[in-house]
């Protein structure tokens, strides 16, 4: 059930959203309240083609073209659908907007060679605008028009090519810092001494200024898939985390009052990080670190076929350091250092993996992974058909931040080569979809009709530069726990997320008492009480 445009003009002025007056930290919210839809459940994802094909610019792909691109969900036009934004390694990129029930017009963006995308208002108008990486160049931004189309414009300042970003308000000035990092694999063999002899590009952070971005050279060299921004030393301020391939060692910058310092807090990491993401699996409002890497489930015996003659040729990126090993691996902060709880958790090993994500699929309250799979190199994999692994996506269930267990009975695990993957709800009725981008096969959109509990979903605004309030974290307090989410504008392997957060909990669980905190990107606090299960609640800060 679409919601209809001028849903934000259904204000509810008083009597709820005023944050305590305690100090000068605490800021209230203006409310409007959408209600959910509701609709039945058949137990399990039903899939759906999406009209876009990310193509490998070889037949069948080498090298660096079998990686792929991503994609971004949000809301383009702000009529409270979320849409979806398909980037393209080989070709034009796709806009789908959200008709309602799960019908799309299809509109081709003639940007060509796509990696990563982000949907991430960068001019602070209140219309979420549309930024590409691209397979050798710098990032491309289209300006929305103020939902009468997009026009190509300049990201003033920004010079370094580019294969990875993070859009994110790192120093809480309400404005969005972009944060750009290359894979220079690519690179290298793209453009070969052209590149070599040249300044190079790297990790690049760029902050905006009066006239442009100013760029700060983080790293001259990278091989990054993936950037997150995460609070290492528990301080209350987030890190970057520059994940790497091809046993490249994270990099860790942490800001200081001199700049931002590199650090090394980890004592063992992914060799090769495809994916980085954030939750708090526990539901203990200490969120953790996932990395994604290449680890088959040797319980699988076609994966045993599959993987074995790569290990037997001894294909570098399977082998273990002392500090790096090719696995998924989950980062919790202990006293005085970081602990590796995959093992333990039972989601170490999940095939070829990019794209990893944590969602409350079946809204019980806590917080699931998916996993998207498969790799074609017809240099590397030539032993098998068309150069190709194929491996199920793979989809756990947290069962009470204890362990994670496969439930292959959702329908998850297509075997299409996923690359790009992102999570929303998509037609408004509380439950989580999930969008996937393929190589060389068609988009997926997997939609949820699991039989799990309401939904509570919440969009912040903020009168500022950063008007979805990316960076801010958003606590859920009831009788059973707590919840903790994170507005991001991208993460996992070249996607983009919908700025909108989602909470699940079960049916015999009510919202009485329960209460709503943020911590707006600046640090302020706001809090919420009288919470209503299917809802869409949005909540923007007022100032003074």
């Amino acid at each position: 059930m679409p919601i209809p445009k001028l849903f934000m003009m259904l204000v509810l002025l008083l009597g709820i959203g005023v944050a305590a007056s305690r100090g000068s930290s605490e800021v209230s919210v203006r409310v409007a309240s959408q209600s959910l839809a509701t609709s039945a459940c058949s137990g399990s994802f039903v899939e759906h083609d999406l009209p876009h094909i990310t193509t490998s610019r070889q037949q069948p792909a080498r090298g660096t073209d079998g990686e792929g691109s991503g994609l971004a969900l949000g809301d383009l036009n702000n009529d409270g659908r979320i849409d979806i934004v398909l980037a393209n390694e080989n070709g034009p990129a796709t806009i789908l907007w959200n008709q309602g029930g799960f019908r799309f017009r299809k509109q081709i963006l003639a940007d060509p060679d796509t990696r990563a995308v982000a949907i991430v208002d960068v001019d602070g108008d209140g219309w979420p605008d549309i930024v590409f990486t691209h397979n050798v160049g710098i990032p491309s931004y289209w300006h929305n028009q103020k939902g009468q189309g997009f026009a190509q414009a300049e990201l003033p300042g920004v010079r370094y090519k580019a294969y990875t970003m993070l859009w994110d308000d790192l120093e809480g000035r309400g404005q969005l810092d972009l944060v750009t990092a290359s894979y220079d694999t690519l690179l290298d063999a793209e453009l070969k001494d052209s590149f070599l002899f040249s300044e190079g590009a790297g990790v690049v952070l760029y902050r905006p200024g009066p006239k442009g971005y100013l760029p700060e050279r983080l790293a001259r060299r990278s091989q990054a898939l993936s950037i997150a921004a995460f609070d290492v030393s528990g301080s209350g301020k987030r890190d970057l985390i520059v994940g790497n391939d091809f046993g490249v060692p994270p990099m860790v910058w942490q800001p200081t009052a001199k700049g931002w310092e590199a650090v090394h807090p980890f004592p063992h990491f992914s060799q090769n990080v495809m994916s980085l993401s954030v939750a708090d699996v526990h539901n203990d409002a200490t969120p953790e670190l996932f990395s994604s890497d290449m680890k088959p489930d040797f319980r699988d015996p076609k994966a045993l076929v599959a993987w074995i003659p790569l290990m037997e040729k001894g294909y570098k990126g399977l082998t273990r350091s002392a500090s790096q090993r090719p696995e998924n691996m989950l980062q919790r902060r202990s006293v005085h250092t970081f602990r590796n709880e995959a093992y333990t958790l039972g989601i170490d090993a999940t095939g070829w993996s990019w794209s990893a994500k944590f969602a409350d699929l079946n809204n019980d309250g806590f917080s699931d992974l998916y996993v998207v799979n498969g790799m074609i190199d017809q240099e590397l994999l030539g032993y098998l058909p068309g150069g190709e692994i194929v491996e199920q996506n793979q989809v756990f269930r947290n069962v009470n931040g204890r362990r994670f267990e496969p439930r292959p009975d959702w329908k998850l695990g297509s075997i299409r080569s996923g690359r790009g993957m992102s999570i929303a709800d998509l037609d408004n009725n509380g439950r989580l979809d999930i969008v996937v981008n393929n190589l060389n096969a068609p988009a997926q959109l997997f939609e949820n009709q699991l039989c799990g509990g309401p939904a509570l979903e919440v969009s912040l605004r903020w009168e500022s530069k950063n008007t979805r309030a990316i960076g801010a974290q958003v606590m859920l307090h009831t009788s059973q726990g707590q919840q903790w989410r994170q507005v991001t504008a991208t993460s996992g392997y070249l996607s983009g997320d919908a700025s909108r957060i989602h909470f699940g909990f079960p049916a015999s669980e009510t919202l009485q008492g329960a209460w709503l905190e943020i911590i707006w990107p600046d640090g302020k606090h706001s809090a919420f009480k009288n919470l209503r299960p299917q809802t869409l609640l949005t909540l923007t800060r007022q100032e003074g």
